[in-house]
């Protein structure tokens, strides 16, 4: 896999059991680019580590002044050269490709997950975690992928090196070949103290992160309640907790630096002294001396790998758990199972590109009814069907159940449409037939044309969901927003997350979306809880017209919708408990009447009370008339 070549056509099923698994995972998709690396690094390495021994070649010759086998050397220098430079650059080369190879096979993986989970990602895993996932942690992860192939090309280097000096200089080759495996194992001990501080590290920083992004999204809430300056002096003290396991992660760092750097010194020493002595005592050649002089000095150039492979790994792995943690998330909340195929489940309203499924089922006749087998909750076709939940938790629920994607495994049976269970239709089918909006919609950066351009029939116009909507003052406020020049409120640029609206007009612009997709089923959680009781019964009566003929589906608890509903369905304690028009179970059953009204039962029992002396009346006039 080159750069050009990016992104992958499928980045494969990740092996998130662990983060050492995930990494091995990534190592053995991209065996061909280490294999290419570690042949650069080897050329590298090797020209390194050659040139002492032509060095020693070359004084020999001058020592005796033989001027054929000087010349030689000196072309054999020059190859020497050429090898280092061309592998240096390849190793370069090769080893940030696996990078970021590595970075975006990462990358996309976490986007189809984030595609697969929808909004269920984020009452799973903290947004800050997701943000340090998705950014640091994939740099991390690419990091170690592209030090192993360097790494395994110096440890190679050295164990040739070693090699070739005990046949070269066999008395002075002992003494290196015994100081190098105690030079790259020295620090070895230190490595787990080292790691473990790491990962106190990253899971402070984890935390700073994630209370970053949440003040971040709260900052408007803040300044309303004043509590922005508790939550930076929280921020504040988060960071001071980084930066002290940052200074107590790095002195660990230092002692294993400082631990390579005396050793080897030491080993240098050594070989000069023995060397030496050996030289005096006619058992050494001053050019074998000179040679492995330098080998040693030349080698612990490929031994600093080994430092930096125990940093990679140290910092990486913790990265690779988050990526692996989150990447093992399922619908249905199990982890997900090495090698097994990814569930297929909904995507976010704005996707383009649908997965398909690996079992096509037909789809379902049009026009047929939404039935839930779990609650008996029955949506008759091309009805406006209301229903309220007691509990915003169960509403929540219900939608994700009714959108065919429930968020735990003990959800119960699949929902029906027409007779067909929506888990078993192909997730391109089924994106088509039902569409859900929770209560908390997001709108993406970018343009307003931009953000109605979603998969949809085509029946229904952007000005004519705008309009059913009632999205006029946010059309004028976007305008007012844009800068001169733009004369189209549909050209007009939407920030981050629609922060620069009110909680309203992003409400009903999420809802204008909904609509210009024109699903069979239209699933609303709450629609209009963040507007006012006018522009919400304009909304309500809206809406009934433009999805007149529809099958609409909207969990609600507020009068003026559901007075607009054809249908209005109770659900108590987890079931079907009543249905009919709004007025007919305002007045009919307690239970409709408490959640939507909001009366106590104490309340009710007042009233019963009241009303029973009235009726007692009206029915004792009645019999002294007779």
């Amino acid at each position: 896999m080159q750069i050009s070549d990016l992104p992958y056509p499928d980045p494969g099923v990740p092996d998130a059991r662990s983060g050492p698994r995930f990494l091995w995972w990534l190592g053995r998709g991209q065996l061909g680019g280490q294999a290419k690396s570690l042949c650069w690094g080897l050329l590298h390495f090797g020209g390194v580590a050659g040139l002492p021994y032509t060095v020693g070649l070359g004084i020999d010759a001058v020592v005796d002044r033989d001027g054929a086998r000087l010349l030689w050397v000196g072309g054999l220098i020059a190859l020497l050269g050429v090898a280092i430079s061309v592998g240096d650059a390849m190793l370069h080369r090769t080893a940030v490709t696996n990078w970021i190879t590595a970075a975006a096979r990462v990358q996309q993986l976490l986007a189809r997950k984030t595609a697969e989970l929808g909004s269920a990602l984020t009452r799973r895993v903290a947004a800050g975690e997701v943000v340090a996932v998705s950014t640091g942690d994939v740099e991390k992860i690419g990091w170690f992928v592209e030090a192993v192939s360097r790494f395994l090309a110096a440890a190679l280097t050295l164990v040739i090196g070693c090699v070739v000096l005990l046949f070269y200089a066999p008395t002075i080759g002992v003494v290196v070949a015994i100081g190098m495996p105690v030079l790259a194992l020295a620090v070895l001990p230190l490595l787990p103290r080292a790691t473990r501080r790491a990962d106190v590290q990253r899971e402070k920083a984890g935390k700073a992160t994630e209370l970053a992004s949440d003040t971040v999204a709260g900052l408007r809430v803040l300044r309303g309640i004043g509590g922005e300056e508790l939550f930076l002096g929280r921020y504040r003290e988060a960071s001071q907790q980084v930066r002290e396991a940052a200074v107590h992660s790095a002195r660990m760092w230092a002692l294993i630096s400082a631990i390579q750097v005396l050793l080897p010194g030491a080993l240098l020493v050594t070989v000069v002294w023995y060397g030496s002595a050996l030289v005096l005592d006619g058992r050494l050649d001053v050019g074998e001396l000179v040679a492995a002089f330098s080998a040693v000095a030349t080698m612990l150039y490929p031994l600093r790998h080994f430092e930096e492979i125990a940093m990679a790994y140290s910092f990486s792995r913790p990265s690779a758990k988050r990526a692996a943690r989150v990447l093992s998330l399922t619908r249905t909340g199990a982890p997900a199972e090495a090698g097994a195929e990814p569930e297929t489940a909904a995507e976010p309203e704005t996707a383009t590109e649908p997965v398909v499924a690996t079992e096509a089922v037909r789809a379902p006749a049009s026009g047929g009814d939404l039935y839930d087998p779990e609650t008996g909750l029955l949506v008759p076709a091309g009805r406006f069907t209301a229903v309220v939940c007691g509990d915003p938790d169960l509403a929540g629920r219900l939608a994700e159940r009714l959108g065919g994607h429930p968020m735990d495994a003990a959800a119960g049976p699949s929902v029906l449409l027409g007779g067909v269970a929506l888990d078993e239709l192909a997730l391109g089918t089924a994106r088509t037939l039902v569409l859900v909006q929770d209560k908390d919609p997001v709108l993406l950066s970018g343009t307003l044309r931009e953000l109605f351009d979603v998969p949809a029939s085509g029946a229904v116009a952007p000005s004519a969901a705008l309009a059913a909507a009632q999205c006029a003052d946010v059309l004028d406020a976007l305008l007012q927003s844009a800068p001169d020049g733009v004369d189209d409120p549909m050209d007009a640029r939407i920030t981050e997350r629609g922060r620069s609206l009110s909680g309203g007009q992003r409400q009903r612009l999420a809802l204008a979306r909904s609509l210009v997709t024109d699903p069979e089923v239209l699933v609303l959680d709450e629609p209009t809880s963040a507007v006012d009781s006018h522009t919400e019964a304009r909304i309500a009566e809206g809406v009934s017209a433009l999805r007149s003929g529809r099958t609409t589906v909207v969990l609600a608890s507020s009068p003026l919708l559901l007075d607009r509903a054809d249908r209005v369905v109770l659900i108590h304690e987890g079931k079907a408990a009543a249905s009919g028009t709004h007025r007919e179970l305002l007045h009919g059953d307690p239970r409709y009447r408490a959640v939507v009204t909001r009366e106590t039962e104490e309340e009710q029992r007042t009233e019963e009370e009241q009303r029973l002396p009235r009726l007692e009346s009206v029915l004792t006039e009645i019999e002294e008339s007779a």
